[in-house]
């Protein structure tokens, strides 16, 4: 399959910071963990970019959120910006700032098995429980 990269632009609630950066195919993430519920009251829903392709502009701030994990956010009105690792500096996009969350579709689910109940999410995409997402994590950060 043929994919051609294309240049998505989001955008906080405010519009006090906005992103720029580009795509090959948007596909869509969700994590359940305790940490992504307590900071969006849902699954934290990412998009998939290119790495290196990002540019902020505006109030963006980060919260360490972890030894491993930092999480982005406007400091006008607050909206979620990213999910990053601290180990390699990647920043997995808040779905919610890009319009129709970029057209992505639904892929992959990190701590399935810690869903609430009334958070399930329909179709059929792969959906990774807590040790087979820890078992991924540890393994992109070698083993840390």
């Amino acid at each position: 399959m043929d994919r051609t990269r294309r240049t998505i632009k989001g955008r906080c609630l405010c519009g006090a910071v906005t992103l720029r950066v580009e795509t090959d195919e948007p596909r869509l993430r969700a994590c359940h963990c305790d940490m992504c519920r307590q900071h969006t009251s849902g699954a934290f829903f990412s998009v998939d970019t290119v790495p290196g392709t990002l540019v902020v502009e505006g109030p963006a701030q980060s919260y360490r959120s972890s030894d491993w994990a930092e999480r982005g956010f406007c400091s006008t009105c607050g909206s979620t910006l990213w999910y990053g690792t601290v180990h390699d500096g990647m920043r997995p996009l808040s779905a919610g700032l890009f319009d129709n969350a970029a057209g992505g579709e639904m892929k992959l689910e990190f701590f399935a098995d810690c869903c609430p109940t009334g958070y399930r999410l329909a179709g059929d995409h792969r959906r990774l429980r807590t040790a087979e997402t820890i078992a991924m994590f540890e393994g992109a950060e070698g083993g840390a």
